[in-house]
C-alpha cells in the first residue's frame, strides 16, 4: 500500500502543525510530490521549522480563508489527493478567539469544497475534524460515526460544522459515487507525540516542565482522553486514501481513528508514565480550571477496523516511550529533528510489519 503515494501529487494544509508536519515528512519519505499550504507556523519552536521541511516539499503560504488565493493554488498544483488538516486545533483558544476558531474550521473546509466543486480533475479529499465533533454526553462507550455532532466548546463546535458543511457538499455537488471528486473525513482521537510544542496541550506542557524544572499543574487530573502517537491517525488517513482509490463506496464516508480502548486513561496517568521515562519531572494537581473541557471522550473505531482493516499499532507503553525518546533525543543528545522524526517512522512501520498488519508493505 505505501508504495502508492511514489510520485502522487499530494496537497496538505496546514503543513506546518505538529500533525501536517510529520505526514509531509511520511510521504516525502515514500517519494511523494508534496505541497503544503498554510498561513502561518504556529508554533516557536516548530517541528516544521527543526527538521527544514521547507527544503523538502514545495512550502507555500495562503489563508485559506481566503477562497480566491486558495483555489488558484489548487488549480495551479493540480493534486492527485488532498490532506485538509488546517485547523485552529486548541480547545483553550477557541475561548478567547472563538472567531477566528469558526472562520479557520469553517471556512477554511468550505473553501476547501467550493474549491473543489470547480475542479476537473480526478482527485481524492481526506478532510480531517476531530473526535470532539460529537456531542459529548460523558457516555462510558464509544462514539460511532453515526451518532449526534455537537460542541458545548467553540472548538468542538466548529470541527462539528465543518462536517456538516462536508456532507452537504457531498449531497449537492458531489452525490455520485463515480464522481471524479471523491471525499471522507475522519476523526481522530487525543493525537500526542515529538515535535509538539502547542500552548495548553498536555505533553508540551509538561516537556516545557521537565526541561526548565518546574512542577507542570494539572488543571483537569481526571479527563479521560484516548490517547495515540500522532503516527496511529496518520497511518489511518493513509490507508483510507488508499482505499478510496480502489472503492467508490467510501466516497462520503466519515470514520473514527483512535486507540484500543484498554489504552483510554486519564490526564494524570499519562503525566505519571511520562515521568517514568524523563526523570526529574514533577506535577501539582490543581482543579481549579473554569473552562469546560469533557471529562470522558471515547471512540468506537469499529468501522476502521472491519471496513479498512486498520488497526492500531502501538500499546500505551510503546507511544510513552516514543515521544520520551523524540524529546531526549532532541534536548539533551541533540539529534536532529527530521533524523529522530524518519526512525521513529522506519520503527513504527517495522513495528507494524512484525505484528501482521499488511497494509505497510
Amino acid at each position: 500500500m505505501l508504495s502508492y503515494f511514489k510520485n502522487k501529487k499530494i496537497l496538505i494544509t496546514g503543513h506546518t502543525g505538529f500533525k501536517g508536519s510529520w505526514l509531509c515528512l511520511w510521504l516525502n519519505h515514500l517519494g511523494a510530490q508534496v505541497v503544503g499550504v498554510s498561513d502561518v507556523i504556529p508554533t516557536n519552536p516548530s517541528h516544521f521549522e527543526t527538521t527544514c521541511l521547507e527544503d523538502k516539499i514545495n512550502d507555500i503560504r495562503c489563508d485559506l480563508t481566503n477562497l480566491n488565493d486558495f483555489e488558484k493554488i489548487i488549480n495551479e498544483i493540480e493534486p492527485d489527493l488532498i490532506f485538509h488538516l488546517a485547523a485552529q486545533s486548541l480547545v483553550r483558544k477557541s475561548y478567547t478567539d472563538p472567531v477566528t476558531t469558526f472562520k479557520t474550521n469553517l471556512f477554511g473546509t468550505v473553501n476547501l469544497l467550493e474549491s473543489l466543486r470547480k475542479y476537473r480533475k480526478e482527485c481524492n479529499v481526506i478532510i480531517i475534524t476531530s473526535d470532539k465533533c460529537y456531542e459529548n454526553l460523558e457516555w462510558e462507550w464509544g462514539y460511532k460515526e453515526t451518532d449526534k455532532l455537537g460542541g458545548a466548546d467553540p472548538y468542538s463546535a466548529s470541527k462539528a460544522t465543518a462536517e456538516i458543511a462536508m456532507q452537504s457538499y457531498v449531497k449537492s455537488f458531489f452525490k455520485d459515487k463515480n464522481n471524479h471528486i471523491k471525499i471522507c473525513s475522519v476523526r481522530a482521537g487525543n493525537v500526542i507525540g515529538g515535535g509538539d510544542w502547542a500552548k495548553d496541550r498536555i505533553v508540551p506542557d509538561f516537556i516545557k516542565a521537565w526541561q526548565e524544572n518546574n512542577i507542570i499543574k494539572l488543571r483537569n487530573p481526571k479527563a479521560t482522553r484516548p490517547w495515540q502517537h500522532v503516527l496511529e491517525p496518520l497511518s489511518g488517513y493513509l490507508l483510507l486514501s488508499y482505499k478510496l482509490s480502489k472503492n467508490n463506496n467510501l466516497h462520503g464516508e466519515a470514520f473514527n481513528f483512535g486507540p484500543n480502548a484498554k489504552y483510554v486513561t486519564t490526564v494524570e496517568a499519562l503525566v505519571k508514565k511520562l515521568s517514568l521515562y524523563l526523570t526529574g519531572s514533577k506535577y501539582l494537581i490543581e482543579e481549579n480550571d473554569q473552562l469546560y473541557e469533557s471529562g470522558l471522550l471515547k471512540l468506537n473505531c469499529d468501522k476502521a477496523i472491519n471496513v479498512l482493516g486498520w488497526s492500531s499499532v502501538l500499546d500505551f507503553d510503546e507511544t510513552i516511550e516514543f515521544i520520551a525518546e523524540w524529546y531526549d533525543n532532541y534536548y539533551k543528545k541533540s539529534v536532529k529533528t527530521y533524523d529522530i522524526t524518519i526512525n521513529q517512522i522506519l520503527k513504527y512501520t517495522d513495528l507494524a510489519k512484525n505484528r501482521g498488519l499488511e497494509w505497510f508493505y
